[in-house]
């Protein structure tokens, strides 16, 4: 019987899901081709980065864990408190209790393309997620802090089931009857919170990016309407557009250049 060849084999044990590539490797270590012992050794690797994200995953469980009596279990996080323009955008997660998601982490800590691929992985998978928004008016009218909250109520608001706990990004949000935790850097140590900052984030990257096509001459697919050097300078030349925070930019556009 001919042996598989190596493009085979590596075929073979990139198919074969991760509860038994060991064995599937062990099986075949026992072919004495190079080639054959170079493939295994890079899905024993691979075995070994997934071992250990299943570790770190595992530490970004323990606040889901110490609340486990709750029975419905949201992390909440916003993207956008400190650009110049364009809206806060917060989103409220329900993970699956039994089915971790791996690689969730702090939006900003991920690429823009590992961000693009969890956000459709959360999409799919969580429980429910909801999403809310405060406009640059808001923002304006009552502040930002204020309307971070507004947002967040209204993320909430869209979760079915609604949560009987909130594990939140270092805030206390007002006039939510559930219990909430704060955590101070929770997107880094919450599953569920990471979860919610990824969905804020691209969320709110992706509408940045429709605003840079209205608004072309800004530079807001770069930059996303912080306050880069490209988008000061921007705001001097052109003046503001609709969409940037008039109590953000009073002190660039009262700034007279030397």
């Amino acid at each position: 019987m001919q042996r598989p060849s190596i493009k085979e084999i590596d075929a073979i044990l990139s198919e074969t899901p991760m509860e038994r590539l060991q064995i599937t490797c062990m099986y075949y270590k026992q072919d004495e081709r190079e080639g054959v012992k170079k493939v295994v050794e890079k899905h024993e690797k691979r075995l070994l980065l997934f071992r250990k994200e299943l570790e770190r995953m595992d530490t970004m469980m323990i606040y889901e864990r110490k609340y486990a009596e709750y029975n419905v279990i949201a992390g909440i996080d916003e993207a956008g408190r400190g650009p110049l323009a364009g809206p806060v955008v917060a989103a409220a997660v329900i993970l699956p209790k039994n089915r971790p998601i791996l690689y969730l982490n702090d939006s900003k800590q991920l690429s823009a393309k590992k961000r693009e691929e969890l956000y459709d992985v959360i999409m799919k998978e969580a429980v429910s997620v909801g999403v809310g928004m405060a406009g640059e008016q808001k923002i304006d009218e009552i502040n930002i802090l204020q309307a971070t909250y507004e947002a967040m109520r209204e993320a909430v608001s869209k979760l079915d089931p609604q949560p009987d706990i909130t594990l939140n990004d270092a805030v206390t949000i007002p006039d939510l009857t559930m219990r909430q935790v704060p955590i101070i850097q929770g997107d880094a140590k919450s599953a569920s919170i990471a979860a919610a900052s990824i969905i804020a984030k691209v969320t709110r990257d992706r509408l940045m990016i429709e605003y840079d096509r209205q608004y072309p001459e800004y530079g807001f697919a770069s930059h996303k309407g912080y306050g880069s050097q490209s988008h000061m300078e921007a705001i001097k030349k052109y003046g503001p557009c609709p969409i940037h925070r008039k109590t953000f930019i009073q002190g660039i556009l009262n700034h007279e250049s030397p």
